[in-house]
């Protein structure tokens, strides 16, 4: 199995499989490696993979792709511990066998470890982990920081998880500090959870920087000690009969290490440090294990505000990308009303989260008429609110090809069914004609227009109302015409205005709508402004549950 690694940029850490023929890097969302930084081409680079060969190719990038900080033209063959960049963010190329097992703790690491399901064994009478054991025959000089350069180290390891706020900076700083304090550390480790439960590696430490060295970790004792929240200390990791079973202390030739939980304010294991010597001669003590302990638990708390922090910030980029698709949505939605000979119009659209799926607009026709459309996209945010962007272009074009209201109708929801999104769309369209004032209405399964005419309401067109748009693409709908009086009203709306519910779970109904417009004489803003107060009126400060748009048209 071969992967990438990002060793730094947005994704710092994050394994990549190169698990097909090609493997596309880029900043366009359907790259296989998505590299969200500016100067990165949209398909900048891929990895051709061929049996057990890998190639790196540049799709001919504006920047350019460098292997081992060397631009390549073409195509380049890939080795173990290649360095590929893209722009700033760097890459490791590694080739490694799989995991021999896998468990709910993951197969996840960066390029210098692998977590390891190790053999377990119900023969041997004792567990691979234990609570805190400690040898007490060491043999040999041990390598040891002085207490001062150990204090002096802590205090520092301190006040710089003190002051950082990324786990870019937290985790480095972190390691960096406990290879001053232990000297003999030859390795260093931090695993944390993924928002999946996963343990993944998200930091690693090498004595020796150049070294190209794998980490292979136990899962197995990182889940016990995630487990039991208790630290362990062995003094000979290689010959404790305990790790008997354990490859990955095996393979290596671990002489000593520790490894504590890291362990949030509610008391939940959320992640373990690791650190171990490989030379028998400098091994750990249990003061060591205490020390590391008071630097884990420190650390805990550093990593858990760094990583609210970074929560904090990406919740703000998603609520500037809500304002900022807010802004573009309203762009779709009519400023102003039409500037139409005879009629006066009045709007109101407000969408029950930063944007929404309910619609409305003005479309004049190439004969002089006026389309007014109001529909409702099934849900809403910002799936919603994408289709009907979609829904917009699509009701403009078929209006201006076809100048038939049914015929058009019908040409959209054929176009809508296509999209084979499972969701569909209620629609009303009125078009009036300036010279006769007749309005001709076709509605696909919205709710029915109040019409307003010498003091009766009606509500036109129940027969001839046919299904909303996207679900059955052959359908035939029909239309329904009548002439508008002059004081003549016509009000349009979305489901959001008369099914509002107040704290008591009380819808706003018709039957309140109906009783509201009756008594309304005056202009259309009068009329829709009087409307959405008793709406509002009636929810009494409860957040709306869906969006709530209105249309209200008066012939003068």
């Amino acid at each position: 199995m071969a992967f990438l690694t990002a060793n730094n940029g947005p994704q710092a850490g994050r394994r990549f499989e190169l698990d097909r023929s090609e493997s596309v890097l880029g900043r366009h969302p359907e790259c296989d490696v998505v590299i969200d930084v500016g100067a990165v081409s949209r398909y900048h680079c891929k990895i051709l993979a061929a049996g057990t060969q890998f190639k790196v190719e540049d799709l001919k990038s504006r920047n350019g792709t460098f292997v081992n900080e060397v631009v390549i033209d073409g195509v380049k063959q890939l080795e173990q511990g290649d360095q590929i960049r893209v722009c700033d963010v760097i890459f490791t190329f590694q080739e490694v066998e799989p995991p021999s097992s896998t468990s709910s703790y993951g197969d996840d690491s960066s390029y210098r470890a692998v977590m390891v399901d190790d053999e377990d064994s119900s023969d041997t009478g004792s567990t691979i982990m234990s609570k805190l054991d400690v040898r007490s025959s060491i043999n040999g000089p041990l390598l040891a920081a002085s207490a001062e350069a150990k204090l002096d180290a802590l205090l520092e390891i301190m006040q710089s998880l003190g002051r950082a706020v990324s786990l870019d900076k937290v985790l480095p700083q972190l390691l960096d500090g406990l290879f001053r304090i232990f000297l003999q550390a030859d390795r260093g480790f931090v695993g944390l959870l993924d928002e999946t439960g996963t343990l993944v590696s998200r930091w690693t430490k090498l004595r020796r920087e150049d070294s190209d060295e794998t980490i292979r970790v136990s899962r197995t004792i990182a889940k016990q000690v995630m487990e039991t929240k208790e630290a362990i200390l062995s003094a000979d990791a290689a010959s404790d009969a305990r790790f008997e079973m354990s490859q990955s202390i095996a393979d290596f030739r671990i002489r000593s290490m520790m490894c504590v939980p890291l362990v949030d304010f509610d008391g939940e294991a959320f992640g373990t440090l690791q650190i171990d010597t490989l030379d028998q001669r400098q091994r750990f003590r249990e003061d060591d294990l205490e020390l590391l302990i008071s630097v884990a638990a420190q650390a805990s708390v550093a990593i858990d505000n760094a990583k609210l922090h970074e929560e904090a910030l990406e919740k703000r980029g998603i609520e500037r990308d809500l304002t900022l698709a807010r802004e573009v949505q309203e762009g779709f939605l009519p400023n102003e009303g039409p500037d139409f000979p005879g009629y006066e119009f009045f709007s109101f659209y407000q969408a029950a989260n930063h944007i929404g799926g309910d619609y409305y607009d003005y479309v004049k026709l190439p004969d002089g008429r006026l389309a007014v459309i109001v529909a409702d996209v099934v849900g809403h945010g910002i799936a919603a609110a994408m289709l009907m962007a979609k829904l917009s272009a699509e009701a403009r074009f078929c209006l201006a090809i076809e100048p038939d209201p049914a015929t058009a109708t019908t040409s959209l929801n054929r176009k809508i069914c296509r999209l084979n999104l499972n969701r569909f769309v209620t629609y009303i369209l009125v078009v009036i004609d300036p010279n006769t004032h007749e309005a001709t209405i076709v509605n696909s399964g919205h709710k029915l227009p109040m019409y307003c005419s010498n003091g009766v309401l009606e509500e036109p067109g129940k027969a001839e109302a046919g299904l909303p748009l996207g679900i059955v693409d052959e359908v035939e709908y029909q239309q329904i015409t009548i002439t508008l009086q002059p004081t003549d009203v016509l009000i349009l709306y979305t489901d959001g205005i008369d099914e509002a519910a107040n704290e008591a779970g009380e819808q706003y109904t018709v039957a309140s709508m109906r009783e509201k417009v009756a008594t309304a004489n005056a202009t259309p803003e009068a009329i829709g402004q009087a409307l959405m107060d008793d709406v509002h009126k009636h929810l009494a400060g409860r957040p709306q549950d869906d969006d709530m748009c209105l249309v209200v048209l008066k012939r003068r």
